[in-house]
């Protein structure tokens, strides 16, 4: 009997060690099953968040691209468009001053305008000259042009030429070294782009 009582416990001992086992087994693979499925979604994860790093880098690397080829497009620009001014400010601007500062071309210019006034039949015209050819000038005013057609007046405000214009409102020519810059610089202005920038 107590060698069916070995027998017993033996086989009870080792169904029990067998199923214990097979139990660790089973929970061995089920934790290396759940292990690797975390692991690739872990890995998964990592590549999506990879991915969408890349993706937003790439957006940002080509917005900067842009941002900065508009900037040196736009610097360019602003660049030839001071190089320009230069060029046709130091071409015309002393001539303009100089012509316009010299009494005797005022003086045929001032005849011929008020002579076109007067023609379309304006009496009275307001004259204002510079200030600073005001003892050049201003017997050219009293003695040369007819009374009561032109009345003059001298200013700081205006460093070379002239305006003209009926006494009563309306219009008036403007015949300043400013007006004559501007004017002249609109016409030079595309021939001078064409041989500096091709």
């Amino acid at each position: 009997m107590d060698n069916k009582l070995q027998e017993l416990t033996k086989r009870l001992y080792e169904e029990g060690l067998a199923k214990g086992k097979e139990e660790g087994d089973l929970i061995l693979a089920n934790a290396r099953e759940e292990g690797d499925a975390i692991r690739n979604a872990a890995r998964e994860e990592a590549g999506r968040i990879l991915e969408e790093a890349r993706k937003e880098a790439d957006e940002i690397k080509s917005k900067a691209e842009r941002d900065i080829r508009m900037a040196a497009a736009q610097t360019l620009q602003s660049i030839r468009k001071d190089v320009e001014n230069l060029v046709i400010a130091s071409a015309v601007e002393g001539k303009v001053k100089e012509t316009l500062s010299g009494t005797d071309f005022l003086k045929e210019m001032i005849r011929a305008v008020a002579a076109g006034f007067t023609s379309d039949g304006a009496r009275e015209l307001e004259l204002v000259l510079p200030e600073k050819l005001k003892s050049g000038l201003e017997g050219f005013v009293k003695n040369e042009l007819p009374e009561g057609v032109v009345s003059a007046s001298f200013s700081k405000k205006i460093e070379g030429g002239f305006t003209i214009g009926p006494r009563d409102g309306g219009y008036f020519i403007s015949m300043t070294d400013e007006t004559f810059d501007n004017l002249i610089s609109e016409h030079l202005r595309p021939v001078t782009r064409k041989i500096l920038f091709g």
